[in-house]
């Protein structure tokens, strides 16, 4: 028998919600997908060609559909255009030429504490929404957010949190994560990723290349930017056409086997 809890209490059947079920379930093309991670290689190496600023919006705006958990949207993007702070960003960055040639440098930064922020601005978007909106969705937000999410000043909810988890959790199943300020970095970070790789891939669909890059000196580059402690920097993405030599090799990947299993 399936255990009723927020989760299972949530679905599709409610009013209006049924105009939306077919977003994107018409598209299919495989190939052009494969044929685009395919193409998408770390650069780091790149011509003096500019990307011109809608693309870059775009890119930007199609990274903000990446999935994110509990639509939380625990992220921020930051374009780096002034040249003094590029100037110093490539420094932190120790003037990689990925960092150095590239046309653009975007910050990628996850802010798990906006997530409280958010979790308001969710349920004051319910009430503009074309649709129905379930109690259980409000009392996601309103309820179960702020107890998974809370970790107290200086983690001093963290004890209370595995005590009440691994006690509970001896008789059905709780959320045992984030339970500390660490853990809930971690969170922010994983849908920040999820972002970045949608940014990667939206530049490569225009034809320009990009660069992940975590070589860089966090508190320089934080405090050039003037980032709060509680940011997290995921990665700094340089993006731009091409160079010869901007590839630095062919790309390996170890066996299949040793990553994928069957259980």
């Amino acid at each position: 028998m399936t255990e009723k809890n927020v989760f299972t209490e949530m679905n599709g059947s409610f009013a209006g919600n049924e105009a939306f079920q077919k977003e994107g379930a018409d598209f299919h093309n495989p190939e052009a997908f494969r044929d685009l991670v395919k193409a998408r290689r770390s650069v780091r190496k790149f011509t003096d060609e500019k990307i011109p600023d809608a693309i870059v919006h775009e890119c930007i705006d199609l990274a903000l559909l990446a999935p994110n958990s509990s639509n939380l949207q625990t992220w921020e993007f930051y374009r780096i255009v002034t040249p003094e702070l590029k100037d110093q960003i490539i420094r932190a960055s120790f003037s990689q030429p990925a960092a150095a040639t590239a046309s653009e440098l975007i910050v990628c930064v996850a802010n798990p504490a906006s997530w409280r922020f958010h979790s308001r601005q969710m349920l004051a978007h319910f009430d503009s929404l074309p649709v129905e909106t379930p109690k259980s969705a409000r009392l996601y937000y309103s309820k179960l957010a702020p107890f998974v999410y809370t970790v107290g000043f200086f983690n001093v909810l963290t004890p209370f949190k595995w005590l009440f988890n691994t006690v509970a959790g001896l008789f059905r199943v709780v959320p045992r994560e984030p339970i500390s300020q660490h853990g809930l970095d971690l969170w922010s970070v994983k849908s920040c990723a999820l972002a970045c790789e949608n940014l990667m891939l939206a530049f490569r669909a225009h034809g320009y290349d990009t660069c992940p890059m975590e070589g860089y000196d966090s508190h320089r580059v934080k405090k050039a930017m003037n980032l709060s402690c509680s940011k997290k920097i995921v990665m700094i993405v340089g993006a731009g056409k091409r160079a010869d030599g901007g590839l630095y090799g062919p790309r390996i990947r170890f066996p299949r086997e040793q990553f994928v299993k069957t259980l």
